[in-house]
């Protein structure tokens, strides 16, 4: 444990934005770098709490007081060893994760849960900063050759793992770059690309080999192919489809699905180019209250967006834990961002009935579920950040049974295996092409059991991966 006392002495405190003038004029990300003295001051929180339900909280089951004691004694090495040997990617998580383990902190029931994901952020960047171990690898050789399609966070752990023991791994990536989400989805303020291509280039460096611009499935290389040829494929094709509203005007330019906006976006940043879509000067409305909507938030802000209003169906979340989600569920709580406290409007317990216009967007029609009330706002675009239904799976000839699940997801056996008549290669499939769309340390945590799995079935007996250490292996 770290301090015993900690708890008692310090209050919880985080990084500091960096004001919002100044961030809301560059792309960088939002916080200022904290002393050590600071982190370690954190880390003395973590108390004898006998039962780390924070370990039970996180998907990868983290070895959190472990690391948290060895930062609070300075061990910075020590404590990246506890952290990569259960999260090959902590650098993501630290910064992208919503800290489902903070809302299971036993600190958390009385006070304020310590700071475990900026404590993971600074465990990660001690070590790439002080050169210490960033990932697990091997010169054993074992002749087994495996596809990974996808190179979202389960295709890239799943890739980790499976190398880290000798198979030789090719991902594939439809898209001119690799990363997924991480790479289009997520706006460069909260995680900068030099963050992910840091990471790639450790990958690359262990002897996995990368390959964008690689279709799979109708119109480029079959999955057949991909059979004949590799010894195992792995399906980390994640949960792209976007949820729609279909109401009437939804054909109205202007409407954009979340995704398409923010892709738009960071391909703008990255090439140094002037976006494709952009809403410097407009009136802009959001739909959907979670983290794809503040993302959009954030990147309005920063293309001069004149105003913006998120929109909720929902009820306003309660700022305390309500009695009907207690401890150490992770509760549904108002939750503001950096993007939030960068300026726009949230309105909640809202429906919208139509998108009205000629061609293009003039207004939307929304009910006040409250009230019952017909409001009707301005808006010259519309982003949908609704969520996502499920996988693109047509060209990949999957899209019926057996393949798929009521929920339109892909089926797997408890094997992370697709049930197939082909007597060639066994094809596999993890993260949110199979749970649906979810949090990144989920995908992390399914593309790790995935690579055990088919470790396994490589080697006709025992995978030598690590088992997962988390209660929730298969809880889907």
């Amino acid at each position: 444990m770290a301090k015993p006392t900690g708890f008692l002495e310090f209050s919880r405190q985080g990084p500091t934005m960096r004001p919002v003038p100044v961030r809301l004029r560059d792309w960088h990300e939002v916080y200022e770098p904290q002393e050590d003295s600071q982190v370690v001051q954190q880390a003395t929180r973590c108390m004898d709490c006998g039962i780390p339900f924070c370990m039970q909280g996180c998907p990868l089951g983290n070895r959190i007081p472990d690391f948290n004691d060895r930062v609070y004694r300075s061990q910075w090495e020590q404590a990246a060893i506890q952290l990569f040997s259960t999260n090959n990617f902590p650098e993501f998580t630290g910064r992208l994760c919503p800290a489902p383990c903070e809302s299971a902190c036993v600190l958390g029931i009385g006070s304020d849960p310590v700071t475990i994901e900026r404590i993971e952020y600074e465990v990660a960047e001690h070590a790439f900063t002080n050169g210490f171990e960033v990932a697990s690898a091997t010169d054993t050789k074992t002749g087994k050759h495996v596809v990974v399609v996808g190179s979202g966070p389960a295709g890239l752990a799943a890739a980790a793992q499976l190398r880290s023991v000798g198979h030789d791994v090719a991902v594939y990536e439809r898209n001119d770059a690799i990363g997924g989400l991480l790479r289009y989805g997520i706006p460069e303020f909260k995680l900068e690309k030099a963050v992910l291509d840091r990471r790639i280039e450790v990958m690359e460096s262990s002897g996995i080999t990368f390959h964008p611009n690689v279709t799979v499935g109708e119109g480029g290389t079959p999955l057949s192919d991909l059979q004949s040829n590799f010894d195992a494929v792995v399906l980390a094709v994640g949960s792209t489809i976007p949820r729609l509203i279909n109401v009437e005007g939804a054909q109205l330019d202007g409407i954009y699905p979340a995704m398409t906006y923010l892709e738009a976006s960071n391909r703008a940043v990255r090439d140094g180019v002037e976006t494709t879509i952009n809403a410097e000067g407009l009136h802009v409305i959001i739909l959907g209250g979670g983290d794809t909507g503040a993302d959009c938030l954030g990147t309005l802000h920063r293309q001069g967006a004149t105003s913006v209003i998120q929109i909720e169906i929902l009820d306003q979340p309660p700022i305390t834990r309500p009695a009907s989600e207690p401890w150490p569920t992770m509760a549904r709580l108002l939750k503001s961002t950096s993007a939030h406290l960068e300026g726009g409007e949230r309105v909640f317990s809202s429906e919208t009935l139509e998108f009205r216009g000629e061609r293009r967007l003039e207004e939307l029609v929304l009910r006040d579920n409250a009230s019952g009330e017909l409001v009707h706002t301005r808006a010259d675009m519309v982003l949908i950040a609704a969520g996502f239904v499920g996988p693109e799976l047509d060209d990949l000839g999957l899209n019926a049974e057996p393949y798929l699940t009521a929920r339109g997801t892909l089926a797997v056996d408890h094997e992370w295996r697709l049930s197939t008549a082909s007597e060639a290669s066994p094809v596999f499939a993890c993260g949110d092409a199979v749970r649906g769309q979810s949090l990144i340390v989920w995908a992390i945590a399914e593309g790790r059991s995935a690579a055990r799995a088919i470790d396994a079935h490589l080697r006709e007996g025992p995978s030598i991966l690590p088992a997962p250490v988390s209660p929730y292996e298969l809880s889907w």
